[in-house]
């Protein structure tokens, strides 16, 4: 098992959960099916953001890889060769996706094989599925040769902040080396990195620690009910409550195989960077979460913040410095993405079910509508002030929008 995934089921569970999921009979173009397949893969496997996006981002940007060098298009992301030989862009895109999978992931290599044969199965044999599969193959090594040395493996040497002999909590913290990740488009993990929280004697401060305070309490009397039921709804942070948006928008659109790949491949290569550069602000900065702050607002130096000894929020807070806030701005990042590439913020209607509030969809018609709403359900939790929603959102809008024209830029002469 990959040494930054956290499992959460023993291993016949796990076995289960992926040949069921991997083994799901196509249901839309291929890369809508091996986005689903690789979500519910990372899940069964316990992994979580960022992690989890990482493998999205290479398995995606590698069937971009595999269709693009079929339907030259685009500028490639890795796969620079020209295929002139009759080729399956399905068998590419499939094989490409498996193979990456497998290769993050050697300990179910044979679980994958099983699930790629199935999904090639559907595809009449012949010289363009032979060839598919062997450009699937080569793009995914080029995928996973590029990505051997990363940094994801990096050994965790966060140092807590403590004073000697004094205890502090022992738990460890989320992916502390990420900061040292080398981005998908970025230039380096800082490029975005903001400038830092207000300072604690300011009105801003004061402000939004009230705020929270007050809202993202666990027995908050001042938080409705439809705030409490965004908070629960997006303690969500996976796959699973983001890609239905672009899967959505490719079929509702009708984008054509290579152009689908190539929006699924902005969203999470967006995805993944903004988390990298996430990580580097977090950890640059180690801000407080509200629950270390508000139990001690009597020596943050304001008058305007009173202490609460017993404060809670409303779920367990994530295990990883405050600021800015990493839900807001990998929903800002996929959101301009989409903005980006279609000049819109309009949605086809979309609706999610989410993992942490089942029964309880949601629907939205405006991709800014869908961040906002979890830019503020993070308040409602008791996770984030409000400035560091501000401020996630902008990032995450700068690096959908440097994604989306940095890499994968159309070939001016090719007619589309």
């Amino acid at each position: 098992m990959s040494p930054f995934a956290r499992p959460m089921f023993g291993f016949p569970v796990f076995g289960l959960i992926m040949l069921v999921a991997l083994h799901r009979p196509a249901t839309a173009d291929v890369v809508s099916d091996w986005n689903e397949k690789v979500i519910a893969y990372t899940v069964a496997r316990g992994w979580t953001p960022p992690a989890s996006e990482r493998a999205l981002a290479m398995t995606h940007l590698a069937m971009f890889d595999a269709v693009n060098a079929v339907e030259r298009g685009y500028r490639p992301y890795l796969m620079t060769s020209v295929v002139t030989e009759p080729t399956s862009k399905e068998a590419a895109a499939a094989s490409a996706a498996g193979n990456v999978l497998a290769g993050i992931d050697p300990s179910a290599a044979r679980e994958m094989t099983l699930a790629l044969a199935a999904y090639l199965a559907n595809i009449p044999d012949g010289v363009p599925k032979r060839n598919g599969i062997e450009l699937g193959e080569a793009v995914a090594a080029k995928m996973l040769a590029s990505r051997a040395e990363d940094g994801t493996l990096a050994a965790d040497t966060y140092r807590p902040h403590a004073s000697p002999g004094i205890y502090v909590s022992t738990a460890p913290v989320l992916a502390p080396q990420w900061p040292g990740v080398k981005p998908f488009a970025l230039k380096s993990a800082d490029q975005m990195r903001p400038g830092p929280p207000p300072a604690l004697t300011s009105k801003e401060w004061a402000n939004d620690y009230n705020e929270i305070k007050d809202l993202g309490s666990r027995t908050s009397v001042k938080r409705s009910a439809r705030q409490t039921e965004d908070a629960r709804f997006w303690l969500a942070v996976d796959g699973r409550v983001y890609y239905p948006v672009i899967r959505a928008l490719a079929a509702r659109r009708n984008l054509s195989l290579l152009d689908s790949a190539r929006l699924f491949a902005l969203t999470a290569a967006a995805r993944a960077d903004a988390l990298i550069a996430v990580f580097d602000a977090k950890y640059h900065y180690n801000f407080w979460r509200p629950v270390t702050a508000i139990r001690n607002g009597d020596i943050d130096g304001n008058p305007a913040t009173e202490r609460d000894a017993a404060w809670l929020p409303l779920d367990v807070t994530p295990s990883h410095p405050e600021y800015p806030c990493a839900h807001c701005i990998v929903s800002a990042s996929l959101g301009s993405v989409i903005e980006t590439v279609f000049s819109s913020a309009d949605l086809p209607e979309v609706s999610i079910e989410s993992p942490t509030l089942p029964g309880m969809p949601h629907r939205w018609t405006n991709v800014r509508d869908f961040y906002r709403e979890i830019a503020e359900a993070r308040i409602w939790a008791g996770f984030h002030y409000r400035f560091s929603t501000k401020v996630g959102q902008d990032m995450g809008v700068k690096i959908g929008e440097y994604v989306a024209l940095s890499i994968l830029q159309p070939i001016a002469e090719v007619a589309r």
